[in-house]
């Protein structure tokens, strides 16, 4: 059934999706940038939906140009989970408090730490073993040396990226306690790069904007960087140090959030399996059909054969870990979650607490007003795209929302 290819594109346009089911201004945001020049191809993940510049759900291959927008402005964004020795028996029937340890734990909204996190003391007390959390110091120092070569308009935030570092943030970020089918219990994060991955994006988004080559563009947001130009060589350093920074959030983050998991059951050996991490919005050279690109993706991971990523749901609905067939058709790509099916604003004039409460009920979260625009049927249904994508990657784990951390 899948893929179909998108009428009317310059570039080969393939969809995971059939159009009927993309809203019209999402499929007019993907032709125009399958129209630019630079662009080889573009994939279409079934969670595809508009966003800004560029569609989130898409992943573009580029020859010597990269288009900040088709990224994003949360640089790195992306998922972090690990399988605990505990198990659904050891859990309390009331878990409220485990939610408040998180949440004491980890700063959510635009929150920070009052004082940057000893990665240090994390990792000395909270890994003797082989788990997550191993390599929390390793490159430490040399990154925050980095960050003085960093775009100059950022340069007053390097102590706020510090105390951000090890943080959630808010919309559809979300920090979970999960039950796989062996009733294991699993944690599950999802953020990105925090306030300094979104000011270097818009720095980086507004240069280009400006260059000459961008004049005549359909949207000016879809405005790109060519390769062998110093704009294009400032922005991949400024990118892959906010790759590394969402990265490193999310280990400090699952750190964190492990050690309120082992507090709250003191007096029990909890121990974390090796970590699962995968970035949905990034950047990467990569060989197409026997070609170097610039393989943007925005709201997709990578799928290559045997690759092992995580494609969660919404509040109240299921999330998956999932290995990669290295499907070539789709740039070796999967979606990064179920995709929203309308806006926020949209969310919030429909639906109603009570409605919040009715479609999370048996999740310990929160149920007000705040995050009714995170609520389950703002997003597409979660199995339904996983079965859009059969062809692009295979089910390992199967997870249970228990409890969701919102910002």
């Amino acid at each position: 059934m899948f893929p179909v290819e998108l009428r009317g594109t310059r570039a080969q346009t393939l969809m995971w999706a059939h159009e009927n089911e993309v809203e019209p201004a999402a499929l007019q945001q993907l032709r125009n940038i399958a129209g630019l020049e630079w662009v080889y191809g573009v994939r279409v993940m079934p969670d595809v939906h508009l966003g800004k510049g560029a569609t989130v759900g898409s992943v573009i291959a580029m020859k010597d140009a990269v288009a900040p927008a088709a990224v994003g402005v949360d640089i790195g964004c992306g998922m972090e989970a690990v399988r605990t020795s505990l198990t659904a028996s050891h859990l309390p029937d009331n878990l409220h408090a485990l939610r408040s340890r998180i949440e004491a734990a980890v700063p959510v909204g635009f929150s920070a730490h009052a004082d940057p996190v000893n990665v240090q003391r994390l990792e000395s007390e909270m890994y003797g073993q082989k788990a997550a959390g191993t390599t929390l110091r390793s490159g430490w120092e040399r990154f925050w040396k980095s960050f003085s070569s960093l775009d100059s308009g950022v340069q007053a935030l390097e102590s706020k990226a510090q105390r951000q570092m090890g943080s959630l943030g808010s919309g559809n970020h979300f920090s979970e306690i999960c039950l796989d089918s062996e009733q294991r219990v699993w944690i599950l994060l999802h953020s990105g790069s925090r306030n300094i991955g979104k000011e270097l994006a818009e720095r980086h988004m507004a240069v280009a904007r400006n260059l000459a080559h961008n004049q005549e563009l359909p949207d000016r947001d879809l405005a790109v960087f060519l390769s062998g130009t110093p704009e294009m060589d400032a922005y991949r350093r400024d990118l892959t140090w906010a790759q590394e920074y969402a990265a490193r959030n999310r280990a400090v983050m699952l750190a964190l959030v492990c050690e309120a998991v082992r507090d709250e059951f003191a007096g029990r050996d909890v121990r974390f399996d090796e970590p699962t991490s995968c970035h949905h919005n990034y950047v990467s050279e990569e060989t197409i059909d026997g070609m170097p690109m610039l393989v943007t993706r925005k709201g997709a991971v990578r799928a290559g054969a045997g690759q092992l990523a995580l494609i969660p749901g919404s509040m109240g609905t299921r999330s998956y870990v999932v290995r990669g067939r290295g499907n070539p058709a789709s740039f070796q790509s999967a979606s990064h979650g179920a995709g929203r099916r309308m806006s926020r604003n949209a969310a919030k004039k429909q639906f109603t607490v009570a409605d919040l409460i009715e479609q999370t009920e048996g999740v310990e979260s929160r149920k007000d007003a705040g995050v009714i625009d995170e609520i389950p049927a703002a997003y597409k249904d979660i199995d339904q795209v996983i079965n859009a994508q059969r062809d692009l990657v295979d089910i390992v784990t199967t997870l249970r929302q228990v409890l969701c951390v919102k910002g």
